[in-house]
């Protein structure tokens, strides 16, 4: 006898998706919170440290909120979220780059002239230019045609979005590492599935 399967109640529809999002973020910056790795690192680290986890939690919410996925954040209203989430992430990186900048000065210029030894620094020069040019490309919104608008802003969030999943997973630091990687293939897929469909499906 075949069985039907019986619809979610309208309130749990809404409430898991915010649910998943929120087990997402909330394990790495909880299990990251609590790392033995802060135990000897001052206030500027640490503060530059949190900033760029935190940016790379809001990279998950920037194609959810693009793409109207969150419920009751879609359509005007998701879009507005989305820009001021495209704001505390221009604040973020800023915050990360001023951390690193006092905690070790010598070590953030060799990153920014790309003449650091180490792999996620390149990434990380990478992600922080992406993002400022993002800003400018939005700031430009009315001086360029629509269509190489929306085409340059995916681009970039394209590029700011990888680079930086690859600039988190080469460190070993505050951040555990199976939640952090749960965290970055979210980041991976979110803004994958924005893309397809908001370029390709809806039209």
């Amino acid at each position: 006898m075949a069985t039907s399967s019986l619809p979610l109640p309208d309130g749990l529809r809404r409430t898991l998706p915010w649910l998943f999002v929120v087990a997402l973020v909330a394990v790495p910056v909880g299990l990251a919170a609590g790392s033995p790795w802060l135990a000897y690192r001052g206030f500027a680290y640490i503060t530059g440290g949190f900033a760029g986890i935190l940016a790379l939690c809001l990279l998950l919410a920037q194609p959810l909120l693009a793409a109207g996925y969150l419920p009751g954040l879609r359509g005007p209203r998701g879009r507005l979220w989305h820009r001021r989430a495209g704001v505390a992430l221009l604040a973020l990186a800023a915050l990360h780059l001023a951390g690193l900048w006092v905690t070790s000065p010598p070590d953030t210029l060799d990153a920014l002239l790309l003449r650091a030894p180490t792999p996620f620094s390149l990434w990380g020069f990478v992600s922080l230019w992406g993002i400022a040019l993002t800003g400018v490309l939005v700031a430009l919104r009315r001086h360029v045609p629509s269509r190489g608008w929306r085409w340059a802003h995916n681009a970039l969030a394209a590029l700011v979005v990888l680079a930086t999943v690859l600039h988190a997973v080469q460190i070993e630091g505050a951040m555990e590492l199976w939640s952090k990687w749960a965290l970055c293939l979210a980041v991976l897929a979110a803004t994958v599935a924005a893309l397809v469909d908001l370029r390709l499906l809806r039209r």
